[in-house]
């Protein structure tokens, strides 16, 4: 595996990359956590949507998608990691990525409420009460500008 995750732009993704990325993020949210919601929503191919990955010879080993709304607010979302490759701080890399090229503005994200301590140890915070989505429950998280 690479040291520097895979980056494009949504408007950059291959359609093989575009494939990748929507089985990860199907075996994580749909087959593994039974998500009840569609997971392609309108955002993945976007020029204001970039993707983050990890990859070996089977695919995406972690992923995670950012994206500025279209308020102007930078979102992380879609961080999943593939059952064979948990416990090697791939994600975290990831994120970390993000707040090294995004870090000075500020950054939201809704976290599933049980990574809610994962995510402020990246400088997050709660910014309002849980919610529901796709029928787990998630907390609101912001991380102000340079934190």
């Amino acid at each position: 595996m690479a040291d520097l995750p895979i980056i494009r732009a949504g408007d950059a993704l291959t359609p093989a990359e575009v494939y990748a990325i929507w089985k990860i993020r199907d075996a994580v949210f749909a087959v593994e956590q039974q998500c009840d919601e569609p997971d392609v929503d309108g955002i993945d191919l976007l020029p204001t949507c970039t993707h983050l990955w990890y990859a070996d010879e089977a695919g995406p080993t972690s992923y995670l998608r950012t994206y500025v709304t279209d308020a102007g607010v930078r979102k992380v979302g879609r961080v999943a990691t593939r059952s064979d490759s948990r416990g090697q701080g791939l994600s975290s890399r990831l994120l970390r990525e993000v707040l090294d090229r995004w870090g000075d503005a500020e950054i939201r994200l809704g976290a599933q409420a049980y990574l809610h301590d994962w995510y402020a140890g990246f400088g997050f915070e709660r910014c309002g009460e849980n919610f529901l989505e796709a029928g787990i429950d998630h907390v609101p998280m912001r991380r102000a500008p340079g934190a």
